[in-house]
């Protein structure tokens, strides 16, 4: 597999790798696009040497110009490596944590991350400690143990699911480093058309595939990409031997859905920022979640580490819990369903699961803005929230 940015002459901008990185070596008669591979074992004989792809737990062909691609994208010097699912990857991450060991974990984080996390903490595998992931005093201080032990692991969200408050990444990630932390940073929300980790100090950057990467609600998959040779090392062993591997299909469909990843984000992004500030505005709505809106808490720290402000926002709703699922059921462009980062809108009320923490609010509504006109998104929800105020829901056609 050819490495297409590298070869380059000149660096190529992110929104060009997407659609270069990952392609088959140019020759006569070449596939512009990669093949999918079926294959579950591989011809070989003698020794089994590092590399060797020998059996379909330990590589495949289709797998290859994925990572190829997410590497290139987060900047690492190393292929990134893909999972069956982002909570396949989370565990992977998790694995690195030495037992009674101390991990430092945003209290509002990706829920699938924090209840693993919980589960294994209450094994007696580590120590957990969860911070409001937006002060910096309180992460340092869980970080330098307080008196006590030190972190080995700092897990950042930023923005963070579903509260969405900004991380000061690179003060944090000298904190770690400073401890001898690793750090993880799950970069889902952002995509690394807005965020780059690896270069804000991160050891790791994990994706849940599944949302903003593959773009079409169609696919779970989960990757992880690092420039350190022990970590991915370390990763690897734990995916071959663990067996959270991705299917072929699944990841050259993700790939496929990557073309028009700088697309799909312009578009949305743009949409999501008309929306918020409509909504500020909106006597139906509390308040309003979105670290492009000058109002909002992490807004300096947003337009410092990002380079734009993503395409998720939250809003509460006037009247509770009671309006806002009103409100939910209302709307007939929107989708009510779980996820986000796929080419259409979806919302959905947070609260509705149960292991959500008690700190996000129950008139709280995740927004994940598609690529519908935002106009028609606009009357979708300013209708719908005068369903949610007069507290009438009205049937589905």
């Amino acid at each position: 597999m050819t490495n297409q940015h590298s070869s380059h002459p000149e660096p190529l901008s992110p929104d060009t790798v997407v659609v270069a990185a990952g392609r088959p070596a140019r020759s006569h008669d070449a596939p512009v696009n990669p093949p999918i591979v079926l294959s579950s074992t591989y011809v070989g004989t003698g020794t089994v040497e590092d590399g060797d792809r020998a059996y379909g737990r330990y590589s495949n062909p289709t797998w290859d110009p994925l990572e190829d691609a997410l590497s290139q994208l987060e900047g690492a010097t190393l292929p990134a490596l893909v999972f069956s699912s982002g909570l396949a990857a989370v565990s992977a991450a998790l694995s690195l944590i030495p037992v009674g060991g101390v991990v430092v974990m945003p209290r509002h984080s990706y829920q699938g991350a924090l209840v693993m996390a919980q589960e294994q903490a209450a094994k007696g595998l580590f120590s957990l400690h969860t911070v409001d992931i937006a002060n910096n005093d309180e992460v340092i201080a869980a970080l330098t143990g307080a008196g006590g032990k030190a972190a080995d692991m700092l897990w950042l969200e930023s923005p963070t699911n579903p509260m969405l408050e900004v991380a000061d990444l690179q003060v944090l990630c000298r904190a770690a480093r400073a401890v001898g932390a690793i750090v993880v940073t799950d970069n889902t929300f952002s995509t690394p058309l807005v965020q780059k980790p690896l270069e804000l100090g991160s050891d790791i950057v994990l994706h849940s595939v599944t949302k903003y990467l593959a773009g079409h609600s169609d696919v779970v998959l989960g990757a992880l990409a690092t420039s350190s040779p022990e970590l991915r090392g370390e990763l690897l062993h734990y995916r071959s031997i663990h067996g959270a591997i991705a299917g072929p299909f699944e990841a050259w469909l993700a790939l496929r859905g990557m073309r028009t990843l700088a697309l799909r984000i312009e578009r949305s992004q743009a949409s999501a920022l008309v929306l918020a500030q409509r909504l500020e505005l909106h006597d139906g709505v509390t308040k309003v979640l979105f670290p492009g809106l000058p109002s909002d808490p992490g807004h300096e720290r947003a337009k410092a580490q990002m380079t734009g402000f993503g395409s998720i926002l939250c809003v509460e709703v006037a009247g509770g819990a009671a309006a806002a699922n009103t409100l939910v059921d209302a709307l007939r462009v929107w989708t009510p369903a779980t996820s986000l980062g796929g080419v259409e809108s979806l919302i959905e009320r947070r609260r509705r699961h149960a292991n959500e923490p008690a700190t996000v609010p129950e008139n709280l509504l995740r927004l994940s803005v598609g690529i519908e006109n935002v106009q028609d998104l606009w009357n979708d929800l300013e209708q719908a929230l005068a369903q949610g105020a007069a507290g009438v829901s009205v049937p589905a056609e």
